[in-house]
């Protein structure tokens, strides 16, 4: 299991372009991938989760992945959220 926290740094928050984007990246993983904020809990790979956390800027995301591929899951996440400057691109 690989944990990550994630802090939402891109203006917008985390809003339906962004959820997509990373729902569909996820997509491609075998491992599930959970989203905790606060004590709530949504699958990674659901846009319904995604967008139901209501991630605005500077939300503390916990990303845990469990399976396979979970080390290549967490990286893809981090690359997402900007860990390279992406911020989705924003």
């Amino acid at each position: 299991m690989k944990e990550k926290i994630i802090v939402v740094s891109n203006k917008a928050g985390l809003h339906a372009r962004p959820a997509a984007t990373l729902v569909q990246t996820l997509s491609k993983y075998q491992s599930d991938v959970k989203i905790l904020k606060n004590d709530f809990e949504v699958d990674a790979k659901s846009i319904m989760g995604v967008m139901s956390l209501a991630a605005a800027y500077g939300s503390k995301l916990k990303f845990i992945a469990d399976g396979p591929d979970e080390y290549e899951a967490i990286a893809a996440v981090e690359n997402l959220f900007g860990s390279n400057g992406s911020k989705f691109g924003e």
